[in-house]
């Protein structure tokens, strides 16, 4: 059989990619980012966490029982837990299960199958010290700090580099537990608050109350405090979180717009509680705006809590980290807040199944604080702030990583180049009643699920009636960008004829010209130059709309 040129051409190219994109990964990255048969063989349903922390030795130790329901016939699955932390034994029913290591993956073997479309359980008893966060929320790990009194204050973030820094999970995007139970020890004294609702507290007297294993009681303490917290949702591993501070608590009741209450509970460093009672004002309006654009806020039985940390923010579910020390922008409200609430939607609700596809979080989360900007302040104003976030884009890469790797996006593109994706696909379908339709089918349509690129894009294009996949694809695998040649001719003093085309092929998207917000004309470039001809406006100038477009625009 013979081969065209340029199909072997192509060939040849895709594999000088595959093997550019393979050479950039370890063997661990691989272990971590690809559902391997030893992997993909089980679905977890409950993750039952219990440990202590001991701030003196910055340690922790305790056991994860994992549930799981099996999706094939197996004799051995991969969990993921650091190197640096020490596994001390292995239980299924009480029996010791024998493993090894390789890196952060452990291997687990059964001496009996684990049989398709049964449910198990194993238990894993661990301890160590776990890696500290350098830089976080960007650098993950434990933040061991003390507050303005001098008290522990203690909390871990872990998005990118993965739970799996803290305690034994399936470490995979794709995979969220149904439920979990997190139950935490803390010294006398001090708060544990982690996500869901609060069960019980329970005063421990001494270690032998704090674990089942033996071996995990040989260090003699202060009394602890022991809180249980349940996550009665699905939720990503990298959500899981704990917080440890001398928190002080109080609390609001949000009412949706059917009349259900949400329970809103804060919890801040105590010198701070008047200030946060004052500042946290500003979540019952957000939750208004977001509900009006995408449906009720989405883990109602859980209900939503800011917690103070020592670092800038996080989108833990159910429990959103927050440090901005109460500051607001120049448009009037705290982005910590606007943003990282929004990930209760997207990157919580509407969750991905790979790291390369973090631009399904982070985007629709960056573009949701321009919806809260028109949502309280209009439209126009929403334009200012996007064009504040346009100064962040590099479009130093495409927005989507290679699959399968474990590739934590390292850019501000899938945040700043996102949103104005997002914002271009708006003035593209140019319909604003279907734009918040799609916007809203997405949120509800996979509320509580995992989804790829495909499908949110499929569901643009059927609420829509429009072929937006061109669009999408050119902002989200390529650099390229439209670039608009124009020129402008006055032909007498009421008109003014605009010449234009497109540098180069762009599937002819649709953009925008001529005297402002109210009076733009959709024009549909081309390669070839077209005209068009424009009435004047009066103490207007002419303009191409690139504050509704993320394009290149040249006037020649």
């Amino acid at each position: 059989m013979k081969i065209h040129p340029k199909t072997l051409l192509f060939i040849v190219f895709q594999l000088l990619i595959s093997l550019t994109i393979n050479a950039q990964f370890t063997r661990q990255d691989t272990l971590r980012g690809t559902l391997s048969p030893i992997r993909a063989c089980y679905d977890v349903t409950f993750y039952d966490l219990k440990l202590k922390v001991t701030p003196t030795s910055q340690s922790i130790e305790g056991s994860n029982t994992i549930h799981y329901k099996a999706t094939t016939d197996f004799k051995k699955m991969q969990v993921d837990l650091f190197a640096n932390m020490q596994i001390i034994n292995i239980l299924q029913n009480d029996k010791p299960l024998k493993f090894t290591r390789e890196g952060n993956a452990v291997f687990v073997n059964f001496t009996e199958n684990q049989k398709k479309g049964k449910v198990y359980s194993i238990k894993i008893d661990y301890r160590g010290k776990p890696q500290i966060a350098r830089n976080p929320p960007w650098d993950g790990g434990f933040s061991w700090k003390k507050d303005p009194n001098g008290k522990d204050w203690i909390v871990v973030s872990c998005e990118g580099v993965g739970a799996s820094l803290w305690f034994p999970n399936k470490d995979h995007l794709s995979d969220e537990p149904d439920s979990v139970r997190i139950t935490c020890a803390v010294p006398k004294g001090l708060t544990c608050v982690s996500n869901g609702n609060l069960r019980s507290t329970k005063e421990l007297k001494n270690d032998s109350q704090m674990s089942d294993n033996k071996q995990l009681n040989d260090v003699k303490s202060l009394p602890y405090t022991e809180f249980e917290w349940f996550v009665s949702y699905p939720i990503n591993n990298y959500n899981m979180t704990l917080n440890i501070a001398d928190y002080a608590n109080f609390k609001d009741i949000y009412t949706a717009q059917d009349g259900e209450k949400l329970d809103l509970d804060y919890y801040v460093l105590k010198p701070n509680l008047e200030k946060a009672k004052a500042h946290f004002k500003q979540v019952k309006p957000m939750l208004a705006c977001y509900e009006k654009y995408f449906g009720k806020y989405p883990f109602w039985k859980d209900g939503y809590a800011l917690v103070e940390t020592p670092y800038w923010g996080m989108e833990h579910q159910s429990a959103v980290a927050y440090g901005n020390n109460y500051k607001t922008n120049e448009f009037g409200f705290d982005f910590i807040i606007i943003h990282e609430s929004g990930h209760e939607y997207f990157g919580n609700s509407v969750s991905c199944n790979d790291h390369a596809e973090m631009w399904i979080h982070e985007s629709f989360t960056t573009y949701m604080e321009a919806l809260y900007v028109e949502c309280t302040q209009g439209y126009e104003k929403s334009i200012k702030y996007l064009e504040k976030q346009k100064g962040g884009i590099r479009n130093g890469e495409p927005l989507i990583g290679p699959l399968g790797v474990n590739y934590p996006q390292p850019d501000s593109d899938i945040y700043y180049k996102g949103t104005w994706m997002l914002h271009t696909i708006r003035n593209v379908v140019n319909d604003d009643k279907l734009w918040f339709e799609a916007l809203k089918e997405i949120a509800t349509k996979f509320k509580i699920k995992n989804v790829t690129t495909e499908q949110i894009i499929e569901c643009f294009n059927q609420k829509t009636g429009k072929n937006l996949t061109p669009y999408f694809d050119m902002y989200l695998r390529t650099k390229r960008l439209p670039t608009l040649q124009y020129q402008l001719t006055p032909k007498n003093n009421n008109t003014v004829e605009l010449r234009y085309r497109y540098k180069e092929a762009t599937d002819s998207m649709p953009i925008k010209a001529g005297y402002g917000l109210q009076m733009y004309e959709v024009i549909a470039p081309k390669e070839e130059w077209q005209t068009k001809v424009f009435q004047k406006v009066e103490g207007q100038e002419f303009k191409i709309a690139t504050e509704l477009f993320y394009i290149k625009a040249e006037k020649i």
